[in-house]
């Protein structure tokens, strides 16, 4: 186990402050970098502390903010944000260069060699950082299996990974088949895991705020860390620490 220096960063980015998690392997060298994304309730213990395990694995990884430092537990709330964020894609594609500006900046990074991972909201996020052209190694989107504008899928270089519950109500068959047909379309070198019997945000554990904020939303352990690990193959693949 290698050890991880941590440290919070502040950036501009949606008209807010927000409040990144870097999470730097050892060593001084420059090394391969993760985006990662958090759910459309915001930047949590979660999200900060895969950050910290892929910096384990010798990535840096930036864990990035999507509400100016806050966790909108109240589902609300959360979704008074999150859908007018949704339905337009350069914001999204703005917090996410934002945060892609921000670990590009950082002197460990190798700027050619930048993958991205989301969850939810996050995912959608990584998903319109590639359709709008980003130089990636490769995406993951967990439960945020979001469709794009016409024709800017093609703009996809890198490999895609999706997965999701098969009981998750807020992307049900109909959400996948429509992105699976852009993905195809497209041209883009796709995968889709579907995780039985899974809900949304399945890969979320319980914390201090509870996150069942919705129904359909629930934690899976087991597919939790099966999902981790498929995200982490495909690093392995596309983003291998040594070159």
């Amino acid at each position: 186990m290698t050890t991880v220096a941590t440290r919070t960063i502040e950036y501009a980015a949606d008209g807010l402050t927000m409040i990144g998690h870097l999470a730097l392997p050892a060593g001084v060298d420059r090394r391969p970098a993760v985006l990662v994304g958090p759910e459309g309730v915001g930047l949590s213990d979660v999200e900060r502390h895969r950050a910290d395990a892929l910096a384990e694995l010798g990535y840096v990884a930036l864990a990035f903010d999507l509400h100016g430092g806050r966790y909108l537990g109240d589902p609300e709330e959360m979704l008074a944000r999150c859908m007018p964020l949704l339905a337009d894609p350069d914001r999204m594609r703005g917090i996410g260069h934002a945060a892609l500006d921000v670990l590009r900046a950082e002197p460990r990074t190798d700027p050619g060699r930048i993958a991205a991972v989301g969850y939810g909201t996050g995912g959608a996020i990584a998903l319109e950082l590639g359709r709008d052209g980003v130089d990636l190694r490769a995406i993951a989107t967990v439960n945020g299996l979001t469709t794009g504008r016409p024709g800017e899928t093609a703009r996809i270089h890198c490999p895609v990974w999706a997965g999701v519950g098969s009981e998750d109500p807020i992307m049900p068959p109909a959400q996948r088949d429509a992105f699976t047909a852009e993905m195809q379309a497209a041209g883009v070198d796709w995968r889709l895991v579907v995780y039985g019997g899974a809900l949304h945000a399945f890969h979320h554990p319980p914390g201090p705020v509870d996150h069942t904020v919705l129904p359909g939303v629930g934690y899976h352990p087991q597919h939790a860390q099966r999902a981790w690990r498929d995200v982490v193959d495909l690093f392995a693949e596309c983003l291998p620490v040594t070159e």
